[in-house]
């Protein structure tokens, strides 16, 4: 079989793009899979403050903020901060205080000056704060059990500042959320892998916690207020080191959130993420980069090789080798991150993913720019 240039060319691109991949799935997403599952402390030692900003999620509030209330953890404040509502969030969270002495409320009126959406709350909220360690979680989020704090609480390494949770989305019908959990989980896998292997590049504010301390000795979010997303991957970001952070992610420390339900709401949600990530420190967006890079020229690679009839078997044999292997290492870990009844799709949703995100990145340059809520 003699192949001519373009045809070489393709082949060694697809090849080595294929040995990429093998890195990340084999030197950075295995340790997760193969990690022992974190077991957690029998008693809760330090005070808690639990963060929650809510901009009109009188409902979700309802739903949802009894469970933070309710959890089983010897000494905990949860602190509501109401950004601005007027769908009746004031009224019952003055309702939820009258039964739950431990809820503190924080309200952001009208007017208020240096406004930056959701990243003036939560300072106020830590401003608010009685206690040195505090725990983040949004109001449309569900704790997996009643010792969710006590997985989330200040580790017993003094040198630990940071906790990394795991925050999945509830099963709903239809492509979009089947689209939405399993991009989830990848990022999931992304952030957690990193920091297994002490590269700590982000976390997700639905289930982190971190000092007070820290955030005030690094002047909190003064580097990147003037994006309307950051306060939780970008905060990491700064901050975060192979030895002031850890993960958890054992199933009772989980917290449930609630999806986007139209494609037009998760589009803007990616708007305010593709913003974020490019204030990532060089090193973590070249990783990044190179990681997403790797994988569309797989794709567009193996495509083009299979217009060439010298090369279309091999070409097919390379993409069944590379689905592969990497079910050796996905499916354990949809399984582990609660997303088990996706693993048998694996094969057909990793390249609908791929395709999904690369349109939903050229869309959004199109997006205006929007705000928190």
């Amino acid at each position: 079989m003699e192949l001519n240039l373009i045809e070489i060319g393709l082949l060694a691109a697809l090849v080595g793009c294929f040995l990429v991949q093998l890195c990340y799935s084999l030197f950075v997403h295995l340790k997760l899979a193969l990690a022992p599952i974190d077991v957690l402390p029998e008693n809760g030692k330090n005070p808690i403050s639990v963060i929650i900003c809510a901009r009109n999620e009188a409902e979700n509030l309802g739903k949802y903020l009894p469970q933070v209330l309710a959890q089983e953890y010897p000494k905990f404040e949860v602190i509501v901060v109401n950004d601005r509502s007027w769908d009746g969030t004031d009224e019952l969270l003055k309702e939820f205080a009258v039964q739950y002495p431990h809820l503190k409320i924080v309200t952001v009126a009208d007017g208020n000056k240096f406004m930056a959406g959701k990243k003036f709350a939560v300072t106020m909220g830590i401003k608010a704060a009685s206690y040195d360690w505090l725990v983040f979680t949004d109001a449309d989020c569900e704790p997996a059990s009643a010792q969710w704090l006590m997985g989330m609480q200040q580790p017993e390494d003094p040198s630990i500042a940071i906790v990394l949770g795991y925050s999945p989305y509830f099963k709903k019908n239809g492509l979009l959320n089947c689209l939405i959990r399993f991009e989830t989980f990848f990022t999931a896998v992304n952030y957690l892998s990193f920091a297994l292997k002490g590269m700590p590049y982000m976390g997700v504010g639905r289930n982190m916690a971190y000092r007070k301390s820290l955030f005030f000795e690094n002047k909190g979010f003064a580097a990147h207020m003037h994006i309307p997303s950051g306060d939780d991957d970008l905060f990491v970001n700064a901050n975060a080191n192979a030895a002031n952070t850890m993960i958890r992610f054992n199933r009772t420390t989980h917290v449930w959130s609630e999806p986007k339900t139209s494609w037009l709401a998760y589009l803007r949600q990616k708007k305010r993420h593709f913003g974020a990530g490019k204030l990532y420190k060089p090193r973590h967006q070249f990783i990044l980069s190179f990681q997403i890079a790797t994988q569309f020229l797989f794709y567009a690679c193996g495509i083009a090789l299979l217009c060439f009839p010298e090369t279309l078997k091999l070409a097919i044999g390379i993409f069944v080798l590379s689905i592969a292997l990497r079910s050796f290492v996905y499916p354990r870990l949809l399984k582990r991150l609660n997303y088990g009844e996706l693993r048998w799709w694996f094969p057909i949703l990793d390249p609908i993913l791929f395709i999904f995100l690369v349109v939903n990145a050229i869309l959004a340059i199109f997006v205006k720019k929007v705000a928190w809520k």
